[in-house]
């Protein structure tokens, strides 16, 4: 399926997915029910089911799901959240609409965009969902953005906590961080001081804005090192080097860099632009 017909498809389905008409409508089992193996939603928290469960055994559940029909049993298209709760609080039957007319991909299609539109997933799956939207129709960051009615910038956002370690993505899943803590963490390029971060951030309940200010301070330190370092290792260097070092930046006119000892080593030399290298070439080829 093209790109244009997935934002075709989809808007035709939720066009149609008007829910006023009593006459669609029935109660079945709730045990000829099963969920969608190809959910985007992967984890779902006991305590929002629980309380779900609690307002469906007062007020019942007030928008049916939607299921179609298999051998034998009914598959969920939206609504697992709904069923499940259904199930906690101990209902037998539960009031559905049945769309046979829906095929795999549509069905795919509907549970992804039911997720995505009402803000129903954590961060991770959310992630996970727009990937698998972009790999499956071969789309771009923007024209998701556009079928979805999100900015480019959001899409991308999301899609870089892909990048975190398995262990903050799930401190993500579960809560303990936040989406914003997730993004703060990609600054940092080792994935082990991330993973350390992170636990920092669990135990001390850091916000978003004190993870911001210790990683960049951390920067800056790391910043000051290099320079330290680099000053030192140029102290360290022998004099004739140094020498030799000068007297080829003054004869190139460029910044050259020495690296070695008087035995072996090499030399760096920069250029800034097609001009300036032919420039050096001419110097050296003379």
């Amino acid at each position: 399926m093209t790109q244009k017909g997935l934002g075709k498809g989809i808007k035709a389905l939720l066009e149609d997915f008007d829910l006023t008409d009593e006459s669609k409508v029935i109660k079945i089992s709730i045990d000829r029910i099963k969920p969608n193996p190809n959910q985007p939603r992967k984890h779902i928290k006991e305590e929002t089911l629980k309380e779900l469960a609690e307002s469906i055994k007062q007020k019942g559940i007030i928008q049916p799901i939607i299921v179609r029909e298999k051998e034998g049993y009914y598959e969920i298209i939206a609504g697992e959240r709904r069923w499940r709760a259904a199930q906690i609080a101990g209902l037998q039957e539960i009031p559905v609409v049945i769309r046979n007319d829906i095929s795999e991909l549509e069905s795919l299609e509907l549970a992804l965009i039911e997720n995505i539109q009402r803000e129903d997933l954590n961060p991770i799956d959310l992630a996970l969902a727009y990937n698998e939207l972009i790999e499956k129709y071969n789309l771009t960051q923007e024209e998701l953005a556009k079928i979805l009615g999100k900015s480019r910038s959001a899409i991308a956002n999301t899609l870089r906590l892909l990048k975190l370690p398995e262990e903050i993505k799930n401190h993500i899943i579960s809560g303990k961080l936040s989406e914003g803590h997730g993004r703060v963490l990609l600054a940092l390029e080792d994935e082990k001081e991330m993973t350390r971060l992170a636990n920092e951030c669990i135990e001390k309940q850091l916000s978003v804005r004190e993870l911001e200010e210790i990683i960049y301070f951390k920067s800056q330190e790391q910043i000051q090192e290099k320079i330290v370092s680099h000053e030192t290792n140029q102290e360290k260097k022998n004099n004739d080097l140094v020498n030799i070092e000068e007297d080829l930046i003054e004869a190139l006119g460029t910044k050259v860099i020495v690296k070695g000892s008087l035995n072996k080593g090499k030399i760096i030399i920069e250029y800034y632009s097609r001009e300036d290298l032919e420039r050096i070439y001419l110097k050296i080829s003379k």
